[in-house]
Order: structure tokens, then sequence, then C-alpha cells
């Protein structure tokens, strides 16, 4: 069965929804309708207490119908039975709703009490939502099925108002869904629905369990929002949805004589209770009761409907039985005042049934139908039912705080009564009648009281009136009420204008005057009644009434009192009252008339209003006269600029003159001006009477001429007279006045505010008020801050409000009334609107001041402080500023206090401590989220969403997210404000809030249309909660928990949802894709900071990333949805369009359409050149667009303030045509012209917000999708698959001619993102490994991508680079990707680990036979060349893109654009790129660059540092041409190289990037030196370098002299590049005047001399740094080995055998001897054995990978491993992968410093053979001294021997490497040494 919070839902979304109801929403209501009707037909009736029930519940195992027993403690027990006691419920039904409640609430660790009264509010919820399901319906059906038929009700379908209005008008219900409803509720009724709900209104009245309950019973509980609430009014308010469903219901169906008797009993009983009550409430119940039988006889008497037959009509016995019924005459006076108004609609009824049934009833029954009109005619009459009906049901605050829908029904069918009533003859001839009664009965005059009486305080006009109204005067009366409130009821209304006419005739006294003008100011009261009006008494349709009567009256006093003022002594003449109400009634009509005549016609209606003013200065006029007089004058303001002026200056010439003088307290000096002025009548005559209506009416005129004022240069300065009197004689004593009427006192208050108001919104402060305030001994002295002439009247409110007094004080006083005060006498009181009004102008003076304090406070310290500061000194004001949010009568109140506590919580800082101690903190927290709750079941969109209350309060909570803690966000969505914010357990659930309410909005996502910012917002601020360091992890835990589920679930419902058309919603279209932007953004953050060791964020995380890249959990594991997308061939390519997109692509696809044109210029929306000239100048100008023109939206968007923009049109307009003559041709052209203005500024709005919210969404998916790349990827399969769909989509929507410059950016961000994790996929541990075992094929064999694959990302890449709209910052990522897929393309095989190697470790892996690595030399080769002629096919573009961006570009590209360079050199086959480059000119610029370099350019500034990064990609583009290209690219290009790289700087930036780029440059320049003729490399090469080497003498120098025991590798690789630059090129060099001889001969004795341990460190490894050491020095002795052997053969150089003792003075004593060699030659030998033992014991290793355990595996990865690849977390299959990587890196290090030390080795033994086979060289040796004696040379042999015979034992297995050359040379050089012994 549907809950009724179920069914109601769906009612509302189906027939309440701006759209019409789909067909599975019509199926769905029709379904739930059919399955509640069991619950409508038993409305509110539910099962009583059992005794066996009851006994089940004590023994605390109960078993509920739906579900399993359930066991019960004994405060479970006790509540139970305490509900079915209290609620009259079944102790079953009981235990359910603890079940409910619980479910709800969460009820543990709650009270009883608390459990009790929430228990208790769910059922009294489920019972609201039944009978708000039903009313629904039944008023929903009433309208729809009203079109049609035209029934008396018609016109109320076109205007009626709130939610219906878009259910009828704009929905179009079907008409099958309205037929079936129809039947529904039409059976429902027959089958006793309205006896059940008559039964029901009386019954729930009783104070009984079923009713409001007894004695004994809890009269409170907590409702749905968690607010305690009086179950009396609770049941009131059941019972008037039950009296508006009757009402309804015989609408909907005619009631029956049984239902009218029934209903009439009620209404008799309903209105016993009402007497001498307020209670608003029992009032309406008793309404609804009464027009149900007013509706009844009239609706079932006009019978319109075909279908509905009469029922009452029909039965002649129940027309006699009920007129019996009713005409009983009663004792109580209420009671029978609502008989007589039965009396009334049954005299109708009657009447009606009279007309219709004259052929048909017998002559006996119409004179018995005739006698009973009649005689209910005389006791209608005879009571004056009319007045009743004003006094106690239309003037009462119940009536009017009614349902609106309701009240305009109920005075529709007011109308249609009396039209009914007064077109029939017999009721015509009694209201003739008692008019003439009222004529004879009424005194023609009276005199209105004196000058003196009124001074004196009496003599008040209501004691002259009569004390009994005629009934004609109260008909009269009766009737204008009725078309007041509803004045579109008089179209075509014939029967009123004909009754108007009547009794305009022959009016022989006031009463009956003022009454008659009372209606026609009503029945003005909309264009057409006004022009009617107007014309009536312009013509001759009445003797004495007309326009002329009026102006001559004032003429003929005004001449009297003229008259007597000339005459000495005369007194004024006394004003007759009858003349005095009477033109009250006629300027009342002439208000109405003016004030809603059509614009155009009202001009010309009164060219002369000047007798209006001339009575305003005469002391005798009563004050009621003068304020008619000034509301009539009010009306003429609005007609024209000139009646505005005029009115200005008439009353500057008769009004009462504004006095200032001292303030009401102080004495001052006598004035002597005129002594009758305002402050006078004011004080002195009003004050007396208790009544102001000339003062209220003098204010407001004033009013409404300001707000016409466009002029603001003077600040208001020629108001302050003006202010100064409203502020010290009016609003200043307003507390202590009496009033006679509470609405004056209202009305008076309301005037003066809007003054202050006005003067603040108007005018504005700055800088040049910070001298306002004087000195405070001054102020004392004078008693005045200022002279009056010098007071600005915005500055003096500001300086009371900031001060605390007088107006501060009223403000408050009138604030401090408090919410629930204004909620009751708004409810019961006439006044209530007005007082409501009060408060609503005192908050937004109050917040106008806090938006102007700031400018001044700190000028006008410490006399004045900031408002906040003033407010806080008192907690009570600040709370009842705040607790208006409550107040959802008028939500421009809520709106003002939502504003004043957004600024107040930025302002201080304490603000929710004081809440808290105030013991308010509670109350407010639940106040805004009912506010907000209320907002989102709203059905109607807030247009402007500065006045919408949900999105203040999202602003609110997000706006105060980042202030200090604890703060009004933490406060309002309940986090642990008394203890640490950041460990609060966040429970929704069980604390109502704005948290609660909002994780429900966002779980429903309901009305969308609607609710769309709220979503959006609602979206916003969990994100910025998870990012803010306190609410993180609060916020984390409750959203990853089960029971929300919120990530993934959010996914699925706004993820990838189509967007709304642009052309049909684009305010929907738009902050759709920001909603689904920050769900990325959250998902993004949940991702990146989730601690995977909590199990709810790994399974969080790993359901979102599932979600997103398309993979299942399944029972066995994780499935991929999608199909692989690596594909094998470019026709795999072209086939991929078909494979299923993942969700993370389909978002993609969401904001990858065209973006709106923002560039659209106004002059295409406007013909006229010259109004665009305009706007560009208004919007352009930057001393206008900075002030007001511009905004910033909520989203922070700048956007065009139309009104703004409006409004300086207007202006510009004015002063361009000020010079012309401005016709209405004129006016119409630029009217039209602005229009046109105003469209295109809305078009550019909505345009502008849409591109900025595409680029948010896509900045959201950018990082959502590179926080899942590069964080969470691990947790997917099929990684390099996905990786590649998302550089393919995003390369595919960056090259998109839809693709804007910035999204472009995003875009290649995320490609560049994910190249390069698929770079890592490939090199750092590869995927698609499914063992835990891995080996050397796994990392060998390895696939990259296919080499379509391949093709496809490098193609689309270059045409995104190539696209037409690009900028350096996007083609700086472009480049970046480029090189990064280059890298990506790298050989898979480093080139570090020899090829023997990798067979060796392979060739037990392999089934047949060896691995083929020529085959993916083969593959690597072929991908190169597609490469290469993909670069081909848009050669040039591209050239010319990057040769550009190198040379014209800022410092950043161009250093991108030259390794892009570098990177096509690379992949250059054909000396193509070479040739193009050498034909641009483009190698002998860079040269010119670099030798225009200035290096001693010091600093560090960014700049400098800019330009050197493009110094070192220059170097490097031409090392790698040097590299790549031989002596083809480097011949001739070193002679332009002019450089000067200064003074050796320890500088390590510099030494990186100028010194060592040109080194390794001058150093690959030393390759021609061997492959060059001698003749060309003498003449051309090495001159150059040496000339190099001699310029730069003082930078070898310092890198020769390096210390090389703890160098670092920068060091070593220059000092490295140093010898090898002179290794290579000095010993052409004849002179050794530089001394670098010496210097290497130095570096060999210390290298030489240097122990083992110099070249394997493998007690030491730690890191492939120090490898990588050990290669470097062993390259370093190999080139200086070189340079010996070099000096030996070709120099012939003579080494000594050993050192001699007098040698050390002497050149030869620098240079190595033959011992230290052949020691040198030792410690090679056990360096070669340590690395060949370690390289095998490695390779060994690598085998036995899978055998190792995850110790032995952590420890290789310790020893070799890179540790920032993998946790110790990850699991033992990558953790051996990466081991076996760092063992290969080192493998690969050991074979290079083996490969080294031989040829070093190889190198000593060749050196020592030279000498020993050169004979004379040796006979040297053996008789030159200088060598050496014939001793040494036997140790030398003896030395030598052993080391040769330990390098012939070295293994081949072991070292990897061919020894047979090596072994030969050793044994021929031991030979030699033997011989020598």
């Amino acid at each position: 069965m549907v809950s009724p919070k179920q069914l109601l839902s769906v009612i509302e979304s189906t027939l309440l929804a701006r759209s019409p109801p789909t067909a599975a929403q019509r199926i769905e209501l029709i379904h739930a309708i059919r399955q509640s009707l069991p619950s409508f037909k038993a409305l509110l009736s539910y099962p009583p207490p059992k005794p066996s029930d009851r006994a089940q519940v004590q023994s605390k195992e109960v078993r509920l119908p739906d579900a399993g027993p359930i066991s019960l403690d004994d405060q479970d027990v006790q509540i139970a039975l305490k509900l079915s006691d209290d609620l009259h419920l079944n102790e079953i039904d009981c235990v359910h709703l603890l079940v409910s409640a619980n479910q709800e609430w969460g009820l543990l660790g709650r009270e009883p009490l608390e459990i009790f009264r929430l228990a208790a509010g769910l059922w009294y919820t489920e019972r609201r939502d039944l009978l708000t399901a039903i009313y629904t319906l039944l008023r929903v059906l009433f309208l729809v099925s009203c079109m049609p038929y035209k029934r008396i009700l018609v016109v109320l379908l076109a205007i009626i108002s709130g939610f219906l209005q878009a259910v009828v008008l704009d929905q179009g219900l079907d008409a099958d869904l309205v037929a079936d409803i129809q039947s529904y509720l039409e059976d429902l009724i027959s089958s006793g629905l309205r006896q059940r709900l008559v039964s029901l209104i009386k019954e729930l009245s009783r104070e009984e369990p079923r009713g409001i309950g007894g004695p004994s019973c809890e009269s409170y509980f907590l409702d749905s929002k968690g607010a305690l609430v009086e179950r009396k009014a609770v049941i009131s308010r059941e019972r008037l949805i039950l009296g508006h469903c009757l009402v309804l219901s015989i609408l909907v169906e005619r009631a029956s004589s049984k239902d009218v008797k029934d209903i009439f009993f009620a209404l008799k009983e309903s209105a016993t209770e009402l007497s001498g009550g307020l209670d608003s409430l029992k009032h309406q119940i008793t309404y609804s009761l009464l027009f149900s039988l007013v509706i009844a006889f009239i609706s079932d008497a006009l019978s319109t409907v075909p279908d509905k037959a009469p029922v009452l009509s029909q039965d002649a016995s129940f027309r006699r039985e009920f007129h019996e019924i009713v005409m009983v005459a009663g004792n109580d006076t209420v009671v029978e005042g609502f008989v007589d108004c039965v009396r009334l609609a049954w005299v109708v009824h009657l009447i009606m049934v009279q007309d219709g049934n004259d052929a048909k009833e017998t002559m006996a029954s119409l004179s018995n139908d005739m006698r009973s009109v009649c005689s209910c005619l005389d006791v209608v009459f005879a009571n004056n039912v009319f007045q009743f009906w004003l006094d106690k049901i239309l003037h009462t605050a119940a009536y009017q705080n009614d349902d609106e829908d309701m009240i305009y029904m109920y005075n529709a069918y007011l109308h249609k009564q009396m039209t009914c009533f007064l077109s029939h003859p017999l009721a015509r001839d009694k209201v003739k009648e008692a008019k003439e009664k009222a004529m004879a009965m009424l005194s023609p005059y009276r005199t209105a009281a004196t000058h003196n009486q009124m001074i004196e305080g009496s003599g008040h006009p209501q004691e002259t009136y009569e004390t009994v109204r005629q009934p004609f005067v109260s008909l009269l009366e009766f009737v204008s009420e009725i078309y007041q409130k509803e004045p579109e009821l008089l179209s075509g209304n014939d029967v009123i204008w004909t009754f108007v006419k009547f009794a305009g005739e022959d009016h022989t006294n006031f009463q009956t005057l003022v009454a008659f003008l009372k209606m026609l100011s009503t029945l003005a009261c909309n264009p057409d009644g006004a022009s009617k009006v107007f014309e009536l008494l312009q013509g001759k349709t009445f003797r004495l009434i007309g326009w002329s009567t009026l102006f001559e009256c004032l003429s003929i006093y005004e001449e009297k009192f003229k008259h007597s003022l000339q005459s000495p002594g005369a007194v004024l003449p006394e004003f007759q009252e009858g003349d005095a109400k009477a033109l009250v009634a006629y300027l009342t009509v002439l208000k109405q008339v003016v004030e809603n005549g059509n614009p155009i016609e009202r001009k010309n209606w009164f060219p002369d209003i000047e007798p209006l003013f001339k009575l305003l200065s005469y002391e005798n006029v009563p004050p009621y006269l003068k304020g008619a007089l000034r509301n009539a004058i009010a009306t003429f303001v609005h007609v024209s600029p000139i009646m505005k002026d005029t009115i200005w200056r008439y009353l500057e010439q008769y009004d009462l003159p504004v006095v200032v003088g001292p303030n009401v307290g102080n004495s001052g000096p006598a004035m002597d001006t005129q002594v009758y002025d305002m402050r006078f009548e004011l004080n002195e005559v009003e004050a007396r009477r208790e009544q102001y209506p000339s003062t209220i009416s003098f204010i407001n005129l004033l009013n409404s001429l300001i707000a016409e004022e466009r002029d603001v240069s003077d600040r208001g300065r020629r108001f302050i007279g003006i202010f100064r009197f409203i502020y010290d004689h009016v609003f200043g004593p307003f507390p202590q006045r009496a009033y006679a009427d509470p609405c004056e006192k209202w009305q008076l208050v309301v005037a003066c505010l809007k003054h202050f108001q006005m003067m603040l919104s108007m005018y504005d402060v700055g800088e040049e008020d910070s001298d306002a305030v004087t000195d405070q001994s001054h102020i004392s002295v004078t008693g005045q801050s200022s002279p009056i002439h010098m007071q600005l009247p915005v500055v003096e409110v500001l300086k009371d409000l900031m001060s605390g007094k007088t107006l501060f004080r009223n403000i408050m006083g009138i604030v401090l009334l408090g919410v629930n005060f204004l909620i009751t006498e708004r409810t019961n009181q006439i006044y209530g609107q007005l007082l409501e009004k009060a408060v609503q102008l005192s908050l937004e003076i109050i917040i106008l001041v806090m938006e102007k304090d700031s400018i001044v406070s700190d000028f006008w310290r410490p006399l004045y402080q900031p408002l906040d500061v003033i407010l806080s000194q008192d907690p009570n004001q600040v709370v009842a500023l705040l607790e208006y949010v409550r107040y959802d009568f008028q939500p421009q109140i809520q709106l003002c206090s939502i504003k004043i506590l957004s600024i107040l919580s930025s302002r201080m800082v304490g603000l929710s401590q004081l809440l808290l101690r105030s013991h308010s903190a509670n109350g407010l927290v639940e106040d805004y989220a009912a506010c907000l709750e209320l907002r989102s079941e709203e059905s109607q969109i807030i247009e402007d969403s500065s006045v919408d209350p949900g999105v203040l309060i999202m602003q609110l909570l997000i706006d105060n997210i980042s202030r200090p803690a604890p703060n009004i966000t933490h406060l309002l969505l309940k986090f642990d404000v008394d203890g640490p914010v950041e460990r609060t357990l966040l429970q929704p659930k069980f604390h109502y809030s704005c948290l609660k309410v909002i994780l429900d909005m966002l779980d429903k996502l309901s009305k969308p249309d609607v609710n769309a910012l709220l979503h959006e917002f609602g979206f916003q601020l969990l994100y910025e909660l998870c990012v803010d360091p306190l609410t993180s992890a609060p916020t984390m835990d409750l959203l990853c928990s089960r029971k929300y589920q919120f990530f993934v679930k959010h996914l699925n419902s706004i993820g990838v949802a189509p967007l709304p058309k642009r052309n049909c919603s684009q305010a929907l279209r738009i902050s759709s894709l920001h909603q689904r932007a920050w769900l990325l953004k959250l998902l993004a953050v949940e991702l990146h900071s989730s601690d995977m060791i909590d199990s709810n964020y790994r399974e969080t995380c790993q359901s979102i990333l599932n979600e997103l890249f398309g993979q299942r959990v399944t029972e066995y594991g994780t499935h991929y949805d999608a199909s692989s997308f690596i594909p094998e061939s470019d026709t795999e390519i072209a086939a991929t369009g078909a494979i299923n997109k993942i969700k993370v692509l389909e978002l993609l696809e969401v904001v990858q359409f065209e973006s709106p044109d923002i560039t659209l210029k106004s002059s295409q929306f406007v013909s006229s050149v010259k109004y665009s000239s305009l706007a560009e100048d208004i919007l352009t100008n930057p001393t206008t667009s900075g002030v007001g023109i511009y905004y910033h939206s909520e989203r922070g968007d700048r956007l065009i303030d139309l009104a703004s923009f409006r409004d300086s049109l207007w202006q510009k307009c004015n002063l361009y045509n000020s010079q012309l003559s401005t016709g209405e041709a004129e006016l119409n052209e630029v009217r039209e012209a602005i229009q046109q203005l105003l469209r295109w500024g809305w078009k550019y709005n909505k345009n502008l917000e849409e591109q900025a919210a595409q680029l948010h969404m896509l900045t959201s998916w950018s990082q959502i999708v590179e926080v899942s790349v590069s964080q969470r990827i691990s947790l997917l399969e099929n990684r390099s698959d996905i990786l590649f769909q998302l550089l393919d989509a995003s390369l595919n929507a960056s090259g998109s001619p839809d693709c804007s410059l910035k999204m472009a950016q995003l875009l290649t961000q995320v490609a560049l993102t994910c190249m390069a994790k698929l770079r890592d996929e490939r090199f750092v541990f590869p995927s698609g490994l499914t063992s835990d075992t891995v080996t050397c094929l796994d990392i060998i064999m390895t696939k990259q991508l296919s080499t379509g694959a391949c093709h496809s990302i490098l193609f689309k890449l270059i045409m995104a680079i190539l696209r037409h709209e690009s900028s350096e910052a996007l083609r700086r990522r472009q480049y970046a990707l480029l090189l990064s897929y280059f890298q990506y393309c790298r050989h898979m095989l480093d080139s570090d680990v020899p090829t023997a190697i990798l067979q060796f470790l392979s060739v037990d892996e392999q089934d047949d036979g060896d691995l083929d690595l020529e085959k993916i030399d083969k593959d690597q080769a072929e991908l190169a060349h597609a490469n290469f002629a993909i670069l081909r096919k848009e050669d040039q573009a591209i050239l010319n893109l990057v040769i550009k961006d190198a040379t014209q570009g800022s410092e950043s590209v161009k250093t991108m654009s030259l390794y892009v360079l570098d990177a096509l050199i690379c992949v250059d086959h054909e000396k193509f790129f070479l040739s193009q480059l050498q034909s641009r000119g483009f190698l002998r610029a860079c040269f010119m660059n670099i030798s225009n370099f200035s290096y001693q350019d010091g600093g560090f500034s960014l700049d400098s540092m800019q330009r050197l990064c493009t110094l070192e990609a220059a170097l490097s583009l031409l090392l790698r041409i040097s590299h790549k290209y031989g002596k083809s690219g480097s011949e001739g290009n070193f002679r332009h190289l002019d450089t000067r790289i200064g003074k050796y700087s320890v500088d390590v930036d510099k030494q990186r990037m100028v010194v060592a780029p040109i080194l390794r440059f001058v150093f690959s320049l030393t390759s021609l030196v061997d492959t060059s003729e001698f003749f060309e490399v003498k003449n051309k090469v090495v001159r150059e370098i040496i000339e190099f080497v001699k310029g730069h003498q003082m930078l070898f120098d310092q890198i020769l002299q390096e210390e090389l025991l703890n160098a670092d590798e920068l060091t070593m690789e220059l000092v490295n590049i140093v010898v090898g630059i002179l290794c290579k090129v000095w010993p052409y060099e004849e002179s050794d005047e530089y001394g670098f001889v010496q210097g290497l001969f130095g570096m060999m004795r210390a290298l030489f001399s240097r122990d083992p341990d110099i070249f394997t460190s493998i007690h030491s490894v730690q890191s492939v740094i120090q490898q990588k050491a050990d290669v470097s020095i062993s390259r370093l002795c190999f080139n200086l080995s070189s340079y010996l052997y070099f000096l030996v053969t070709k120099s012939s150089l003579k080494l000594q055998v050993s050192d001699s003792p007098g040698d050390y003075r002497t050149a030869a004593s620098q240079q190595p001897t033959l011992t230290l060699l052949v020691s040198f030659l030792g410690s090679l030998s056990t360096a070669l054995e340590r690395a060949a033992e370690e390289k095998y014991l490695l390779l060994n290793k690598i085998k036995d990978i899978n055998e190792l355990s995850r110790q032995e595996v952590d420890e290789i990865i310790n020893l070799y491993g890179s540790q920032d690849c993998a946790s110790s977390s990850e699991n033992i299959q990558k953790r051996r992968y990466i081991a076996m990587v760092g063992m290969c890196r080192i493998v690969g290090q050991r074979s290079r410093l083996i490969m080294l030390l031989l040829l070093l080795a190889q190198n000593l033994m060749n050196i020592i053979l030279a000498h020993f086979q050169d004979s004379h060289s040796m006979k040297v040796i053996a008789y030159d001294t200088r060598f050496g004696t014939k001793d040494d040379l036997h140790s030398l042999c003896g030395e030598l021997i052993p080391v040769l015979e330990r390098l012939e034992l070295l293994s081949e297995e072991k070292t990897g490497h061919s020894l047979r050359v090596f072994r030969r040379l050793a044994r021929s050089l031991k030979e030699m040494s033997i011989q020598k012994l």
C-alpha cells in the first residue's frame, strides 16, 4: 500500500509540475490513488486499541505484519502504550510507529518523552499528508473541470494565483486523466466522504484522545522539522484542511439535503466556539462551513453544468424543512449572525428556484416559497446581515489571512450571490425600501467638531456617526468590500453597474452618500472601472453627484476661510461634518480613479488640481480631510514629471510649513514664524485626538515626491528640514504617543521608516563625509551635531544608528517585539500587515546601514561604532534580528534576516558563541533548516536569485566555511561547536539541520527546474566542506558511509544525463553544468584525499573508479565492461567508434558542444549606430564600467547589471536628445532601441554564464581524470586501455572546431597526464601481468600501444598543434605532450643493458629458443619511421610554427620549441629536418644567439633563469645535431660560436645550464678529430677547439683542479668532458705554456695511485647514482690512459720505471711511471674481478627472482631499486618487478664498467708493451739512471707478471665479453716481462 507521503509526492509531481505529466507519471498517479481509496474512505479512521494487542506489547515480543518478531524493552513498551492511550491507536500500530520513527530520526540516546513526541509527530505528519493529498486532488479537479463549462468561477481560472495557475493554465492536464480522477472522487463522495469530513470537523474539536486530547494526554509533539508544536494547533490546522476539502467537494459533487443540514448544524456548533475569542483557525473553520452552504445553495440553484442535475432545487420537502430550521431564532448573537448569512444565501436560492420552477410547481407551492422568501428577507434586513458580513467575516484578520485561493473562491460566490440577489425584482424592491428608510431616518447634516474641540481632544467624528448602521448603507459597503478584494469580478458585470445607477440617485444625507462614494471607489480599482466611474461623475448621470461638486465644495470653503482671514476679528467658520465626510469619500474616489486609470487617458482628466491644495493650511479643516486631500494629491505624482513639479510648487505655496526647531525635550528660543505649522498640528491637534491622518498623509506625500526625484547631486540636503521633522517630532516620540486606532500607529511608523529607508538607499556616503563628526564638546554645548544647513539626512541616520540613539532604539523596539508576536498579530489583527511592513523596513534599514557604516566607521570612532558593535552590546538584539528567518508570511523579511546573519557572520568572530550563550542556537538551526526545506518544496521558479531565500542560505553556508571556528556554517550544519570541529560525528538523521535538508534534497533531486540553484550550491557546499581542513574528515566520513552511497548514486543520476536545450531553458542548462562540475570536484577530492587503509574509503574509491571507467565489481573480482581499446592495426582504429564508451568519456561528451558566442556586438541587435555606440561607450568607459554597470553573480561571473545598464542608456539618450525636440516618435525609437540593447545584454549574460559553466565542468572533469590517472589507476585493470581512450578522446576534443582555447588547454593537460602515465605503465610497471611471478620476458616483451594507436595519437596531436585558434600557453602543453609521446616511443630495451645479457636472461624463458631481439629492434624502427612519415606530411606547417615560436616567442615557449626541434632531429632518418633548418638559416641564428648571450647577467630572477633555459635548449639542439649527423651536422657551425662563459662559478644552475651544455657541444666536435684528415683537422677543427680552450683557460684549470673524491655527478661529467677535450686536441698543440699537460699528468698520478674501491662500490651500493659514479671514474681514467697512449705512441714520450729521489723538481717527475701503471693495472684486475662477480651474482638473482621471499625482495629494492616506485603495501608481483628492473639496471651499469675497465687495462698494457718493445728504450731504461736502475726494471717485471696472470684468468661468462684479444695482449706482455727478468 502506498504511504501518505508517497501518495502526496506522486500527486504533486504529476499534477503540480510545470510540464505536462508523462504517461508513466499518469499511470503511477492512478495506481497510487486506487491503492489509497481505502484510506480516503476511512479518512483518519484508525484501528482502536485491543486488549490482546496490548498484552502482546506488554510481553515485549511483537510481530509486525510485514516484518519478523521485534523485541521491546521496558521503555519501548511504556512509550507504545502511552501512544495508544493518548492517540487512541492500536498498540501494534504504535510499535510500528516507533520503528518508523527510528528509521526516520534515529532514537538511540534520546529521552522517552522526546521519542514519544517524535513518534506522535510522525503519525500526525502522515495524517497531514493524507489530508493534503485529497485536498490537492479536489482543488485541481475543480479548477480543471470548471474550464470547459464556464461555470460561475470561470474568471477565477484566468487570474488565480499561486501554483495552481501553473497547473490549470500552463500545464494542460490530459482529459482522460481528469476524468479518471473525477470518477474516483465522485465515488468517494457518494460513498460518504463528505459526511466523514463534517463528522471529523466536529469530532476533532473534542477533548478526547481522538481529538485535541484529554487532560492526561501530552499536549506537544515534534514535527517533521524537529520543532515543538502544540497538539491543539495541529488539530485546528487539520480541521481547516477538512473544511476546505468540504468546500471543494461541494463544487465537485452536488450536496444532498442531508449534507446541507449536517453542515448547517456543524456551522452552529462551530460558531459557538467563537464567542470572545481571537483564534483565527477557528474562525476560518467556521467560514469554510458557512461558505460550503453558500456555495451549495448558489451552485445548485444555478445548475449551469449539463451533467450535474440540481438536487436541492428539486426537493420541495427539503425546502420546507430547511426553511423551518433556518428561521428558528437563537440567543447567541454570533451564532445568529452566521445563521443570518445562511438565510441570505437561502433567500437567493429560493429566489432562483422560484424563477426556474414557475412552470413545474403548483401555485400553492409557489406561494409558500414566496412567503418563505419574504419572511427570510425581512429577517435578513432587520438583522442587517450585511453589517455582520462586514464586521465579523470580511473585515476580520482571519478571513484576510486565509488561503488566498479559497478567499478568491469565497469572494467569487459572494459576487454571484449578490448579482443574483440584486438582479431579482423582489430583492430590488427590498433594497429600495431600505434606501428610503435610510434617507428618512438619517440626519442630513451635522456640524463638525470645532477647532477648540479638536484641540481639547473632544469631538471625535466617530461619536457623531450613527451607532446602528442602516441596512442600505451596510449593503453598499458589503458590495464595496467584495469587489475591493477581487476587482476582476467586475468584468462584464452589468448588474452591479445598474445597481450603481440606482444607488446613486437622490441622496439626502451624507451617510448614504459616503457609502455610495465608497462603493464607487471600489469599482474604480481597475482601468476599466476607473474609466467608467470617471465618466459617471463627469457626466450628468447623477443630479447632485459629480466631480464638479467636489471642486465646487473645495472652492466654497476656501473662499469662506479666505474671507474670514481678510475680515478683522472674524473667526474661521466651522467645517460641516457631513461635508468633510463627503469630501473624504469624493477624494477617495478621485484617488482610485487617478491611481488605476489608463496612464495615457488620465493625463487629461484633471488638468487643474490646485483646489486640492488650498485647504491644507487652514487650521479649521479636520485632519482626516487634510489626510484625504494629500492622499489624493499623491496619486498625481506618478501621472507625469510635469505634474510632479507642479505638486512641489503648490505644496510650497499652500501646505503647512515644516519649521524645524529644537528637538523634542530640548528648550530653545521661541520661533517667530507662523505658529500653526506641521509640528503644532501634530503635537497639539492630532496628538490630543489620538489620531494622525494629516501627519501620515503628509509624510506619505513627501515620500512619493522624493521617490520620483532623479537629481541626487545635493545628496538630499534640500530635504533636511523634512527629515528633521520626521526624525525629531514624528518617529522619535512615537512610542510615547497614544493611538485611538492601532492601524494609524503602524501607518505612521511605516511612513517614517520608509522615509529613512529612502534616504539610505538613494544617497551614498564616502570619504568626504569623514569630517561630518564634530567635536564632542561642541555637541554638548549646542545640543546638535552641526548646523542644520550643513546636515545630510543619510549621514544623520548613520550617526544615529552607529551611536545607538533615538532611531536605533525605536527600530530595535519594533524588532524586539519578536517573530512570535509578529506571527500572532499578523494572524489575528487587522493591523498585522502594517506591523509586518514596519518590521520589514526596520530590517532593510539595518542592512543598508551595515552596508555603509564600514566606509566611515574608521573616521568616526570613537563616538560612532559600526552597527554590529552596537548590536553586540545586547545579545537579545542579535537574536531577535536572526529569528525573523522563521517568519514565512512575507518572504522579504526572511531575506532580510538571512542577509543580516550573512553580514554579522563576516564581522562578528564570536557570533556562534553568542548564540549558544543566549540559548537560541538550536532554535535558529531548526529555523534555517525549515526555511531551506520550504524553499526546496516550492513549485515556482524564482528568477532573481538575489531574492531566493534558499540560495541566500546556501551562499551563507559556503561563505562561512573558512571563517574561524566555530562559525555559523558549523552551527547551522550541526557540527560540534562545543569541542573540536574536526572530531565531529555528523548525524543528520538525529539532528534536524540544514545538512539534513541538503542531503535529502540532493538525494531526491526533485523539481530540477525550480531547485536548480539549490542543487548546484548543495554540491558546492559539500565540496567546500570536504576541502576545508576542519570539516573535511567528518563530511567525508558521512558521505562515504554505506547509508548514503553519495558519490556513485549521483554519477548515475545527473552525471551523464542529457543537458537541457539552450533555447528551452538556458538557466537550467547552466546550472546543470555547474552541478556536474561540483560533483566531479567532489569525487576528485574523495579520490585524492581518501585513506586507503580505511575500508569505507577504499570501497568508496573503488566504486567511484568502477563507475567512471566502466568496471563492475562481481562475485569473482573486477569485470571490465568496455572492450579492449588497443587496436592492432589501422583497420581496428577505424572500428573503435562502435565500442561502448566508458562513463568518464560520456561525461566529456556532455561538455563537447559549441560554446555560446559572447563576442556578439550590440550593433548586431540595434539598427541605429548611434545607440550601439552609446552602449559600447557605457560598457567600455572606465569611469562607468566599473561603477554599477557590471556585477559579480553568486558564481563569480562578471555580468552586465541590466537595471544599471538601462538607467545609463536612458541618461545617455536624454543627454543626446537634449537639444532636439523629442516627440512621441523619437521616444518610441529610443524605447525600442533600449529594449533591443537590454535583450542583447541579457543574451550576453546568459552566454557568458553558459561558457563559464562549460569551462567549469571541463575543469572538474580534468581534475577527476588527473587524480584518477595519477593516484588511483592502480586499482583498475586494463590501465593502458583506459589511458589510451582518455588520451584519444582528449586529443579529439582539443582539435575539434567547437573547442575553445581555454578548453583546449585543459584537455591538453589531461592528455599530457595520460601520456606520462602511459609511459610509466610501460617503463615502470606495465599492466597486464596477471600472475604473482615475474620474468625478464615480462619486462622485455611488455607491449606498448600498437603502431596504429601510436600513429593515431601523433596525427591527432599534430592536428591539435596546428589548430586555428592557439596560444603560447596551449602550445607549451602541446609541445610537452609531443616530447612525452616521443619518450613513450623509445626503445623498451635499455641501451645500458647489453644484448648478450638480455639473451642470457631470457634463454630459459623461451619455449622456442633464444629471444628474437632483432624483431623488437625491427618493430621499434618501423614505429620510428612511421612517426617520421606522419611528421613529413605536415612538415612545413609544423616547422613554420615551431621555428616561429623558437625565434619570436617568449622565453618559455622558445625553450619548448627548441626541445621539439631536438626531438624532430632524433626521428629524422633522411637529414630532412637538418636541411630545412640549414636552409632557413635557423642554425646560424642559434649560434648568433648563443654568441650574443650575456653570461655575466647575474641574479636569480625569473627572466634570467628563463633565458638560461633557452640557452641550454639551444645548445642541446646543437649537440643533438652534432651527434646525429656527425661531420655534416657540425662542420661550418663552430666558427659562429663566439662564447665567453666567464669565470667558472659554484652556481649549480649556471654549471648545469651554461657550462655543461657548451662543453658537451665542444666535446662532440672532437669526434671530427678521429674522422678527418690530418691536414683538415690541423687547419680547422683542432685549431678552433684549441682556440676555445685557450680562451677559457681559467675555466679548464678550475675544472681540472676539482676534488674527485666526493664530486657529484655534474662535476664528474664536467671533468670527463674537459679531460676528453684536452686529450683529443691538446696533443696537436706544440707548446704547453698553459700547463694543461702537467695538469693531466697530475690527475693521472692521483687517480692511478688509488685503491681498487675507486671503481667498484659493491660494499656501499645505495643508489644508481653511485653506480654511475663508478662508470664516470672509469671513463676518466680511460680518457687519461688514451691520452698517455697517444703521447707514448705518437709523440715518443718515454716514462720512467720509477720515481727518482732527485726528480721532484723536473717536469718528468709529474709524469706517471711504469711502476705506477703496473700498480694501477693490479687495481684494475681486482676491480674487474669484483665487477664481474657482482654482475654474475645479480644475473642469477634475476633468474631466481620468483623463488625469493618478500623479505629478500624488499632487501633488493632497498639496495638497488627506486623507493618512489612502489610503497611497502604493494603486492609481491609489483615488488618483484621493481626489484628485477633495479637489478637489471645495475647489471647494465656493471657491464659498462667492465667494458671501460677492460679498455683501460688494455691501454695500460699497450703503453707498457710499447716501452718493452722499443729496444732503444729498453736500452735506455736498462742503462740510463734517469729512467731507473736494472733492479727497478726487474722489480717492475716481477710485479707485472702476477697481475697479467690474474687478467688472463678473467672469465668470459662472468664479464660477458670476448677476451681472446685481451688475453693475447696480456700473454705477450707477460712473455716479454719474463724475458726481462
